[in-house]
């Protein structure tokens, strides 16, 4: 039985590529955020730091959580390429998730482009999210899965420009493990920082790793250069077991401080409502390294208690397997750091 023969919103629409005219979004006046590129695609880490990391950092970075493209158009109609060297497919998380871009209209979610079942290097989709008049229209990247080559497609005729700035330009860099990287939301609009971003009005940079995040020292040193408005420190999940968080936090943590000594920090442990001794173990290390860099003076860092955050609404409703959260995970998540996060963005 096919669905979408007794139910239409289940159908996903297919262009047909009539008057369409198509323009890479590497290119002006489109503007990729939170991703790099070169001719084999885009990626998150310079080659040489995801391989100083671990194997796992190596094979994640090709994956584009955090990407957006961003543009104005007066277009009804636009139509997605996309070309993709891999396609991560997994039991606990919706393709349209880990292989699906989201549209969003003057942050008002429009739609999905919905990768089809039987996908392998790329997929096709269109979406009619205009009324004829300029909007501000920002595309989400994938959150598990490589994009080599984005192409976007207007009917002809249409006006198409750069879109403004963020008002924060220097981009919020997050650093942290699976639930860092988007998993396992539904949609890419729906990860904790796509919505921030919309909320803050602020650029951001996803660096989550799924069971990849440990700490290293090169990673940190990395981290510490790029231009940043505000860093979140996100990685308990990631380390084996409380003696190696207590070894790596503050060392990775002072990393970044000596480099950015006014820089504000946000030190957040998992998103646990169901904690076991682990969890708090590791929750108690996170405010630890806050609780130490308290005494010795520092005035901007911050820590958030991830055992809190999911009792804002639906306690172990909003996960997907008792580890990664849902959507509504995720907004538990951004309403916990975004009071957060505003008053560190004040600091700048």
């Amino acid at each position: 039985m096919q669905i979408e023969k007794i139910d239409k919103n289940f159908t996903v629409r297919s262009p047909d590529g009539s008057q369409t005219v198509f323009f890479d979004v590497s290119e002006p006046p489109f503007t990729v955020h939170g991703l790099l590129k070169d001719n084999d695609g885009y990626y998150r880490l310079p080659y040489d730091v995801a391989a100083a990391s671990n194997e796992g950092v190596k094979g994640l970075n090709i994956h584009t959580a955090g990407g957006r493209v961003r543009f104005c158009t007066d277009a009804e109609k636009i139509t997605l390429r996309a070309e993709m060297r891999a396609v991560i497919k997994m039991p606990h998380i919706a393709l349209t998730g880990s292989a699906g871009f989201d549209l969003y209209s003057d942050n008002v979610y429009k739609g999905t482009f919905i990768p089809p079942v039987d996908m392998e290097n790329g997929f096709s989709a269109e979406l009619q999210p205009g009324d004829g008049n300029m909007h501000e229209i920002t595309v989400h990247f994938p959150l598990y899965s490589g994009v080599t080559k984005l192409e976007l497609g207007f009917p002809q005729g249409s006006k198409i420009e750069k879109s403004a700035p963020y008002p924060v330009e220097k981009p919020v860099v997050y650093y942290g493990s699976s639930i860092t990287q988007g998993g396992c939301a539904s949609r890419p609009g729906n990860a904790y920082q796509n919505i921030l971003s919309r909320l803050l009005s602020c650029d951001h940079i996803n660096l989550g790793f799924s069971g990849s995040a440990k700490g290293e020292k090169c990673m940190a040193k990395y981290i510490a250069d790029l231009p940043m408005s505000v860093f979140v420190m996100d990685y308990d999940h990631n380390a084996p077991d409380p003696k190696y968080l207590r070894k790596t936090h503050y060392p990775f943590f002072g990393i970044i401080r000596k480099k950015n000594p006014e820089l504000p920090v946000i030190m957040l442990s998992r998103p646990q409502p169901n904690p076991n001794g682990t969890d708090l173990a590791m929750r108690d290390i996170v405010k630890e390294s806050y609780e130490k860099a308290l005494l010795s003076g520092d005035k901007n860092v911050f820590f958030i208690d991830g055992i809190e955050i999911m009792n804002i609404f639906g306690g172990d409703s909003g996960t997907v397997d008792t580890c990664h959260p849902n959507d509504l995970g995720f907004y538990c998540m951004a309403k916990a750091i975004e009071p957060v996060l505003r008053t560190a963005l004040q600091k700048q």
